[in-house]
């Protein structure tokens, strides 16, 4: 799994231009994660889609733990 973050790091890096390397790890990504699943597409979906949707729920969660802190003055901005 870490080396499909590390591949998606650098799809999703900064350039707004995609170029030959982004594509070629995506496409190695998509490969891996079919593999993964052993060749069923159906099930390599289904995993992508609840991966998303465990990380959906983790965000939710970290955004809850910043608001919660940062009301009870725990979390300070830069600005403060």
């Amino acid at each position: 799994m870490a080396a499909s973050r590390s591949t998606w790091n650098s799809v999703t890096s900064s350039s707004s231009q995609p170029n030959e390397q982004d594509a070629d790890g995506l496409e190695a990504a998509v490969d891996q994660a079919i593999a993964v699943c052993g060749g069923d597409m159906r099930s390599t979906i289904r995993a992508l889609i609840v991966a998303n949707e465990f990380l959906e729920s983790e965000v939710s969660e970290l955004i809850k733990a910043i608001s919660h802190a940062y009301v009870r003055g725990r979390f300070h901005t830069y600005s403060s």
